[in-house]
């Protein structure tokens, strides 16, 4: 008895033990300061856990907050980029049992729905772990399929358990912006 008391003693621990620091790749930055948040998108999200939880920079460093998927364990998330990018790699963060599993990568995919998401070959195709999801490690994206990334989809296929709810507890996305000029910068030249 007392052996058990102590292993979930270590258990209890190990669990309240502070995560591990993001192993940001060198060379690359947090893109979340160029993600045009006037067109976030997210489909199937619980409204209580909605995806500004698992996304924006202050919320999703917060345990206690996350994203959940609500009829299903399905998500769909669009996030559309202020200029463009080239996008390295990707961070998802989650519970052992209720985590992503199988997320699918759009590059430049505008209005996808769940009724047509299969209907388009993904740019990338992550097979995320346990470990993943609690490691703080960023997964490693096929970077030539991301190098003017204007707006990136999301598909969250499924989750490590099967359960109907999915929880991403932090999204994190990391590349380089590439030197463009915004066109809604630009004055109109009057003719005299």
């Amino acid at each position: 008895m007392a052996a058990a008391n102590t292993a979930a003693a270590g258990a209890a621990t190990a669990s309240a033990a502070p995560a591990a620091p993001v192993q940001v790749p060198r060379g690359q930055v947090d893109l979340v300061d160029f993600i045009d948040w006037t067109g976030v998108e997210c489909l199937n999200q619980d409204s209580s856990h909605s995806i500004v939880n698992a996304l924006k920079q202050t919320f999703r460093d917060d345990e206690g907050l996350y994203l959940a998927s609500d009829s299903d364990e399905q998500l769909l998330i669009y996030i559309p980029f202020m200029q463009v990018v080239k996008l390295h790699s990707a961070l998802f963060k989650g519970p052992e049992e209720d985590g992503p599993k199988t997320v699918k990568l759009f590059s430049n995919k505008e209005h996808m729905g769940f009724s047509n998401v299969n209907d388009y070959p993904p740019s990338d195709t992550l097979d995320l772990s346990t470990d993943h999801l609690v490691e703080n490690k960023p997964a490693t994206l096929k970077y030539v399929k991301f190098q003017n990334v204007r707006s990136l989809t999301i598909f969250i296929e499924d989750n490590q358990s099967g359960s109907d709810v999915t929880k991403i507890h932090k999204i994190a996305l990391y590349g380089t912006t590439v030197d463009t000029t915004n066109m809604k910068d630009l004055k109109k030249i009057e003719e005299h």
